[in-house]
Order: C-alpha cells, then structure tokens, then sequence
C-alpha cells in the first residue's frame, strides 16, 4: 500500500459498527491523512479516540465531505440515501454498509475476495452486502470457482449485535429477568418497527427484517439476491431462512449447496477452503473442533467446518459457516474495499 495518506471519512461513527470500522483502520495502518468523523445530529459532539488523538464526532452534513476521498457510511438506509449522492458530487468514493445501494445495476456489491474486479465498474458509490451474504459467499467462492455451483439452501443463527447496540442490551436485560424471575415487555426484536415484539433470551425468532409479500423475510431476499447479484450468476438457485438467536456476536449459518462437477469428495472441499484467502478451516469431528461464534469474535476471517457430502446426492455438500457479522460482516469488509481501491489505484 502508497505511503500517501487519504482524507477518509466514517459517517456512523458512534455506532457499533463504526466504532468497529476505526479499530480496523486502525489495526490495519490504512493510509490517512485527514480524518472526519460524522454521524447524526443527536450523537454529534461526541468524542472518539483514534491513533491517540481525541477527535469530536460532527454532525453529517453535504458541506462535511469537501476534499474527502473514501466515506464509509453505517448510519442507516436513509442516511446513505440522503448523503451518499452529495459525498460523490464532492468527489468522494462512499462504500456503504447498508441496504440502499445494494440491488442498484450502477452499484458494485462487493466482497474482495469474491468479485474485487467489480470495483473497477464503481461510479462513485460501491456497496457492502449484508453480513450473512458476506461470509457465506466467502466459503462458497473457492468452490464455485473449482467445481461450479447450482444450488444453496441457508439457515442462519443470526447474533443480536446485527440489529444493533439497543438489541445486544434487550438480550442482557430479558436474561438477567429471567433468571431474576421478573417481568419484561419486549421492545425491540423481531423489528423495532414491527407491531409485535418478542422475547430474544433464552429463544430462538425465525424473522430478521420485515416480512414481504412472498412469505419470505427482507433479510432472506438480501441474501437470496446479493448472492446472485455478487456472483454474476442470476440463474444461481438460492433459498435462506434466517433466525436470531440469543447470541450477542457472531453469525452462524448451516449450508447446503450442490456442486456441477462429479465425483468430488468432501475432503477436496477441505482441501480447497484451507488454501483459501479469508478462510479457516475448522474442521476435525474426531476432536469435535468445529466454528462457534464465541470462538471467532474478533477475528477477520469466515470459519468454516463441518463438511460433508450429502448421504444421497453426489454433488451434495453440507457445511457450517461462522463469522464476526460486525467485522466481516461489515466494518473489516468495507476497510477491505477501501484497501482493494488503494491497490487497484482507483482512489
């Protein structure tokens, strides 16, 4: 990476997820010269530490991105939408973490270790897909690559931190009732803005996001379409039900897929993943070493195990996925496609 130094904004600075993505600017050393830090007008004044230096977090403005070069956005759908255009009318190269973007046909939806190419297609807003696409393509990559692909069918465990910091203390607070033996009302989880809310602790909620009209969740058709939409194949058969779990970080995901070449054995999978960027294997029933999320909070990469060839059809594979849904999951890979566009001298 240059020595040069970018003018680098984070919009979402005070939040989970923007606190995440300056730790790993930090931890990575990415090349800053100037630093804003920008989020709503109720967290605006707040201050934040970064490479020793205390610096106060202003309100986001269009004005806030003159002369800034790389905007990572994490303050919600109608923030990216509201300054996102403005950011790349300044100049600036947004990578956004949320929602807005992610199925526009204009708007690279990028996993470096996936489709980094598409970054070269950017005009001016590149998208982070959402969490549980993210490390289920990761693992997936590598075998479509070698031995083609036709089919997914998911189930997540979905962490509570994917729904933010007000989600991660509901489930502190149900647990603490519960075992207390007091009363609670749920506020927050399945969907703060859903009419009904239900108990988090101790519970297993098949709804992420807000039912469509098809019986399937919002969350499940993000992964459905990104999937297809990140691996350039819209003839790619995928199905997704996804379920918060009481876990507070860490993504899991059970996976099904088929393959198109024939005669390939689970331990040429094992092969594959081990070699592969981004990718950990974990993977000796005989130890029972297998991913759990409280194993791999804090770790950049997507863990992988539990493989295995599907009992009745050859070209049948099962697996287990799990990941950091706020590094990977969000904050690592948009700092990744910052780097990937230091590397590629697109900024």
């Amino acid at each position: 990476m240059e020595a040069k130094g970018y003018h680098v904004a984070v919009v979402g600075a005070t939040g989970a997820v923007g606190q995440q993505m300056l730790h790993t600017l930090e931890q990575r050393n990415f090349p800053i010269s100037k630093l804003t830090l920008l989020s709503s007008e109720r967290s605006a004044g707040k201050k934040v530490m970064f490479r020793d230096e205390e610096y106060i977090v202003e309100t986001a403005t269009p004005e806030s991105f003159e002369g800034v070069q790389i905007a990572l956005f994490s303050a919600g759908g109608s923030v990216s939408k509201q300054l996102a255009p403005e950011a790349v009318k300044r100049g600036a190269i947004v990578v956004d973490n949320t929602s807005a973007y992610r199925m526009d046909e204009n708007v690279p939806l990028v996993v470096p270790e996936v489709n980094e190419e598409a970054l070269k297609t950017h005009k001016g807003i590149i998208a982070n897909p959402n969490c549980s696409t993210i490390q289920m393509v990761v693992a997936l990559e590598p075998i479509r690559h070698q031995f083609g692909l036709n089919k997914v069918i998911v189930s997540t465990y979905q962490a509570v931190s994917g729904a933010g910091a007000a989600a991660i203390n509901e489930l502190k607070e149900q647990a603490k009732a519960i075992l207390n033996g007091d009363d609670f009302t749920p506020e927050i989880l399945p969907v703060k803005g859903d009419e009904k809310h239900y108990q988090i602790a101790f519970n297993a909620v098949p709804q992420i996001d807000k039912f469509q009209d098809n019986g399937y969740t919002f969350e499940e058709m993000k992964m459905i379409n990104e999937t297809k939409k990140i691996m350039s194949m819209p003839q790619l058969h995928v199905a997704a039900t996804c379920v918060r779990l009481p876990v507070e970080t860490g993504h899991s995901e059970s996976v099904y897929i088929e393959v198109d070449a024939e005669g390939v054995s689970a331990q040429q999978v094992k092969e594959l993943l081990k070699e592969s960027d981004g990718i950990t294997l974990q993977d000796d029933p005989s130890q029972q070493i297998y991913p759990m999320p409280a194993n791999c909070v804090g770790k950049n990469d997507v863990f992988v195990g539990r493989i295995r060839k599907d009992l009745d059809r050859d070209n049948g594979f099962h697996m287990w996925i799990v990941s950091d849904n706020l590094l990977k999951g969000a904050a690592w890979n948009s700092v990744q496609i910052a780097e990937s566009l230091v590397k590629l001298q697109l900024v």
